[in-house]
């Protein structure tokens, strides 16, 4: 489970136990820790105090809910915030969104709503579906539906590809047979990467909404391919040293990407990228500054300086340093167009579409959701191929056309 690994890498950061109980050994590790947890007893001079994490666990079958529960962190978690259902959804879109997932909303909406009435300051959600590798026949459809709400309701959208994943885990790490632990390690570890400057104190640090201002150019195009670095496979750990210019070399290579699109294929609208660990600024900023010079084709020219630091001084356990890398690139719409075309083979010859319309879901809904995901193809395209030279000169014939109506 996604969600139980990411709660264990950031406990593990924390100095947090499986039952909530602090044994870390730094002040930092607590300065910022009611981010994401709050504090269930003080501390005293026996124990460090106990903390439990502001998570809502929901599904639509008890299986998942058990298994969590009966885990080694299942104590970690408190127990009203566990919601979930009878009969679970079947990969049907439409179960989940219309039937058997409406019947759980008011109930989840409760549990979020005293949640955040604990908050001083609510920035955002961060919703973690689960990665399950998905193989059913219907996963088009799903994913089509899926984006059509997401370009409209989310403010950042991480695409995370069991693809890209499993390819990370044969090619980089030289691991024969990677189970669903080693995916979901993976994106933990970006996870955490991504969660850092929202845990931790550190220079330039950013925050959920600071992201969304410098990552989010238009606001559809809300949708980051993430990576991680360093990935080596533990044979050749030995023989690299962790430096901030390998890190970065690491970090804008698509084979470090979790995603399984070529970011070489498309351009990059913006870049965040957040170092962990003790590292000179100096050095950090001289090698972003020289990836942009030196690939200056793979960023927009029209959006100068558009790769954005922040950097965390605790690196993550077991590593001196990392970088983890959120690309906002139009090399994106190579996955939706894959989506996208799976989509239609099967659409067009109306397969499959009677256990979505037999839960109240009507076809005008598939129609919608296929022209918004290729509208969103054509919107990367086209940013893609915009200048700074186009938008110059679209000005002047503005200007040009304003004199002539004055005259």
């Amino acid at each position: 489970l996604l969600t139980l690994q990411f709660w264990e890498v950031i406990s593990e950061e924390h100095g947090i136990d499986q039952s909530g109980i602090y044994h870390g050994d730094s002040d930092l590790q607590l300065e910022r820790i009611s981010v994401y947890y709050n504090e269930a007893s003080v501390a005293t001079s026996t124990n460090g105090g106990k903390y439990v994490p502001r998570a809502i666990l929901l599904d639509l079958e008890p299986g998942t809910m058990d298994a969590v529960r009966s885990g080694a962190y299942g104590k970690l978690f408190r127990p009203d915030n566990f919601v979930f259902g009878q009969s679970g959804a079947g990969n049907n879109w439409a179960k989940g969104h219309y039937t058997e997932g409406a019947e759980l909303v008011d109930s989840v909406l409760d549990v979020v709503r005293k949640e955040c009435e604990n908050c001083d300051c609510l920035q955002g959600f961060p919703v973690m579906p689960s990665p399950k590798v998905s193989d059913t026949v219907v996963e088009p459809y799903n994913a089509t539906l899926s984006v059509h709400q997401l370009v409209e309701n989310t403010d950042e959208t991480y695409c995370i590809d069991n693809e890209a994943l499993y390819d990370i885990c044969f090619r980089t790490l030289k691991v024969s047979n990677p189970s669903y632990g080693d995916l979901n390690h993976l994106v933990s570890l970006t996870m955490s990467g991504v969660t850092t400057c929202l845990r931790f104190p550190g220079q330039l640090n950013a925050d959920l909404r600071k992201l969304a201002v410098n990552m989010v150019p238009f606001p559809r195009l809300h949708f980051f391919m993430p990576g991680f670095a360093p990935l080596t496979s533990r044979s050749m750990q030995q023989y690299s040293a962790l430096s901030v210019p390998e890190l970065t070399q690491q970090m804008f290579d698509a084979k470090n990407m979790m995603a399984a699109c070529d970011p070489r294929h498309g351009r990059y609208l913006t870049v965040a990228a957040v170092f962990r660990g003790r590292m000179s600024m100096k050095e950090v900023d001289e090698q972003m500054l020289s990836v942009q010079n030196k690939n200056s084709s793979y960023f927009v020219e029209w959006i100068p300086n558009n790769v954005k630091t922040a950097v965390c001084d605790i690196p993550p356990k077991g590593l001196k340093m990392s970088s983890t890398f959120i690309g906002n690139t139009t090399a994106i719409q190579e996955l939706f167009k894959r989506i996208s075309e799976q989509f239609t083979a099967m659409f067009r010859r109306k397969a499959f579409l009677h256990w979505y319309t037999g839960e109240g879901m009507d076809e005008m809904e598939f129609t919608e959701a296929e022209s918004n995901m290729n509208d969103l193809v054509s919107e990367y395209q086209q940013y893609q191929e915009a200048t700074a030279e186009e938008d110059f000169e679209a000005e002047e014939c503005a200007d040009d056309f304003e004199t002539c109506d004055q005259e």
